[in-house]
């Protein structure tokens, strides 16, 4: 990681999400906008055949090409190419709700070392989990990390 006044990366792995990219990023500008926090948003581009990375320029995006195949090699990649002090990571499918990063961010700035949202919390739109990752994948990560639900 550079030294920058960058406080926040917000990283969002792509492979071929034209539709919904542009909204992600645009909902983390308007986030950003009142708050007076710098940050950059980097799409790590897993090998998009649609329009993706231009939608991601377009929206004031920094994109990265991430040759290696696989959700993790372009959360790596993103991790590597960015600046700032913190770095939230979410999908790029819509699927999180981006003008809600405060909760993240104020859990950051207590000295949290890690936060991760929970879908189940909120509830999970149909179809936006696959069964394999929503009733194993999950919850065993849940449980291997020990996370404590916080009502806070």
């Amino acid at each position: 990681m550079k030294t920058t006044d960058i406080e926040y990366s917000i990283i969002l792995p792509c492979l071929n999400e034209e539709k919904t990219l542009g909204i992600c990023i645009r909902k983390i500008h308007q986030f950003f906008s009142n708050t007076g926090l710098t940050y950059e948003i980097i799409v790590a581009d897993n090998g998009s055949t649609d329009n993706s990375a231009l939608v991601a320029k377009n929206n004031r995006a920094d994109v990265i090409q991430v040759s290696q195949k696989g959700y993790g090699s372009a959360l790596r990649h993103g991790i590597e190419h960015c600046n700032g002090k913190y770095i939230i990571m979410g999908d790029a499918d819509d699927s999180y709700n981006f003008l809600e990063l405060s909760l993240f961010i104020e859990r950051l700035q207590a000295g949290y070392d890690m936060v991760m949202g929970n879908r189940f919390a909120g509830g999970i739109t149909k179809g936006a989990m696959p069964w394999l990752h929503r009733y194993v994948g999950n919850p065993f990560l849940s449980a291997s990390l020990h996370i404590r639900k916080s009502n806070s």
